[in-house]
């Protein structure tokens, strides 16, 4: 198949580049620098030049694929206050996917997010967000409304990811806890820090999204987790430990102070399931686990940096 792939040179994007082109697909990437551009062409895909704001562009290069994957999300937007922002422009952009491949009966897969899905409660593929108005439920009803387009003749899929997919290079989440860690002199969690936040490597994800393009049902919700939930306080030990400072508990009304953007998510306690989806299209983790993934010691080389 001819896959488009939004985000294709992003941090899942440039995994999944060669997991489909090693399964004998053509991959055709949105590309939005020269750098990303080049790192496609090396990669051995055809770039489309353009971003998630060129609509026309996304609709062209749908309408030309066999399918898609949308892994694009303004994150640095998101990152610095403008999550709606974020979110509405990710919405016009599966609009015009959509709307280019209905009644094509062509994949059509999404990635999402599990943050806030079922709060202290193990969630399960079955399980759908409220869409409350909110910036937040804003991408949850963009979700929603691409599920839809399996009545319209296409075959969509949502990605729902876990909030750390870690690996060798990552710039998220345990990334911004190492530099926090590293800027304050402690490494800290909130409370007890016994909530938990479910986990997947960067490989599994990847192999997850060319398993749903190939062969997910219309209308599919799919879980990229490989570890149900992992305590924040465990994370915060092998951070300590790794940079050798003492691990602390920070009070929830100074979360915002001490963790910065990262405070409204850190308390939050999101265990997941991903058993529908290992037994809907046989995928099996196989990558390391968060823990054994930091203690790799890859997260403490470089400092990282919280902007």
């Amino acid at each position: 198949m001819r896959i488009f792939v939004t985000g294709a040179s992003g941090w899942i994007g440039s995994a999944l580049v060669p997991e489909l082109l090693d399964a004998g697909h053509q991959v055709v990437g949105l590309a939005r620098s020269d750098a990303s551009a080049a790192a496609l062409t090396t990669a051995g895909a055809d770039v489309v030049r353009g971003t998630v704001d060129d609509l026309d562009v996304l609709a062209g290069a749908a309408a030309a694929s066999d399918g898609v994957v949308h892994l694009a999300f303004k994150h640095d937007l998101a990152f610095t206050g403008d999550f709606q922002g974020a979110a509405e422009a990710d919405r016009r952009a599966v609009d015009t996917l959509g709307e280019a491949l209905a009644g094509t009966d062509r994949p059509f897969v999404l990635a999402s997010g599990l943050v806030g899905l079922k709060p202290g409660q193990v969630s399960s593929e079955r399980d759908m967000p409220a869409v409350d108005g909110s910036p937040v439920s804003i991408r949850s009803a963009t979700a929603a409304e691409l599920l839809a387009l399996a009545s319209r003749g296409v075959r969509s899929s949502v990605v729902r990811l876990s909030p750390t997919c870690h690996g060798e290079g990552d710039n998220g989440f345990m990334a911004a806890l190492v530099a926090i860690a590293r800027d304050k002199g402690v490494s800290g969690h909130i409370g007890d820090g016994a909530n938990r936040w479910p986990a997947v490597h960067r490989l599994d994800a990847a192999r997850l999204f060319r398993l749903a393009v190939e062969k997910a049902p219309a209308g599919t919700v799919l879980h990229g987790v490989a570890e149900e939930g992992v305590p924040i306080r465990d994370i915060a030990e092998v951070i300590g430990r790794h940079l050798d400072v003492p691990v602390v508990s920070v009070a929830p009304d100074a979360a915002t102070e001490h963790f910065a953007w990262l405070g409204r998510f850190l308390a939050l306690d999101g265990p997941a399931s991903s058993t529908l989806t290992r037994e809907l299209l046989d995928w099996q983790p196989t990558g390391p686990g968060l823990l054994d993934d930091l203690d790799k010691g890859h997260y403490f080389r470089t400092p990282a940096t919280t902007s």
